[in-house]
């Protein structure tokens, strides 16, 4: 089994800073013809993993995915996953609370839709938002903020304590790199309905977001560190997340399940009709 290379950054415990990553980095690899051999190994093991994880149901995968507009959550989550068989992974994508979401804690939600034993489970954005967007508009304080950063960590571990292993991803773009793609959305026109006028808005609090978020990587990484991924270069950010993905189900060290004993009779019985 190949050793898993550090070519993203993984936070721990250390403060990280986004201004001392560049998005555009691409680890040692400078063209995408590099990876193709190894990404075809590594979505085989993927695949053969999740059979484990399926035939086992001793463990699940929550993957959340949080960045920046135009980061690309929806295409890594359809590039990485794509593979996998669809009754043993879910997709959420995290938008504005409903009437119903708003009357629960913050948390309801999310919990809601993590994965049982035996199962993945990828949220687009994720619980993260409310300690992101909500105060950037002003919809939470900073010491209700503080508050959700426990609550945060307290569902982390709880889910950690049942069989669940929480992967954070952060998809790290250059400011350019969003224009670029806002333009793009806006001057063709099949990608017109992916532009949300939105965006444009948001973009204005870039520098707050990025504060932000280089504070929850450090508040909220206790039972499962944050990743952060440069993803200028779709294809290296496709690589990184697809190691990523491969070496969290690796680490659960799983096994095929011993052979049911109360199976052989049958076996038996087929056999003899076969006769």
């Amino acid at each position: 089994m190949k050793k898993m290379a550090k070519s993203y950054k993984l936070i721990e415990k250390k403060k990280i800073h986004l201004s001392s990553i560049d998005p555009a980095d691409t680890g040692r690899f400078k063209h995408k013809e590099e990876v193709m051999a190894e990404m075809m190994e590594l979505e085989q093991e993927l695949e053969e993993l999740q059979k484990k994880l399926i035939a086992g149901k001793q463990h699940a995968v929550l993957f959340i995915f949080q960045g920046m507009d135009c980061s690309g959550k929806d295409g890594v989550i359809k590039k990485v996953f794509a593979g996998l068989h669809p009754q043993g992974i879910s997709a959420y994508s995290f938008k504005k609370p409903t009437e119903v979401e708003a009357r629960h804690d913050f948390l309801w939600r999310a919990h809601r839709a993590v994965p049982e034993l035996g199962q993945i489970a990828v949220f687009n954005r994720s619980y993260y938002e409310d300690v992101l967007i909500t105060r950037v508009h002003g919809e939470v304080s900073e010491e209700q903020a503080k508050k959700r950063f426990k609550h945060i960590n307290h569902f982390e571990t709880l889910l950690a304590d049942s069989g669940v292993k929480v992967v954070k991803i952060f998809l790290h773009i250059s400011k350019q790199f969003q224009l670029e793609k806002l333009i793009s959305r806006i001057e063709d026109p099949s990608k017109n309905w992916k532009f949300d006028p939105a965006d444009i808005s948001e973009r204005k609090a870039w520098k707050q977001y990025g504060e932000l978020y280089e504070e929850l990587f450090e508040k909220c990484s206790k039972s499962a560190p944050w990743h952060v991924v440069p993803s200028d270069n779709r294809w290296y950010r496709n690589y990184a997340v697809l190691r990523i993905a491969v070496e969290a189900l690796r680490s659960l060290e799983l096994q095929d399940p011993p052979a049911n004993p109360e199976l052989r009779p049958m076996l038996e019985k087929l056999k003899r009709e076969n006769d």
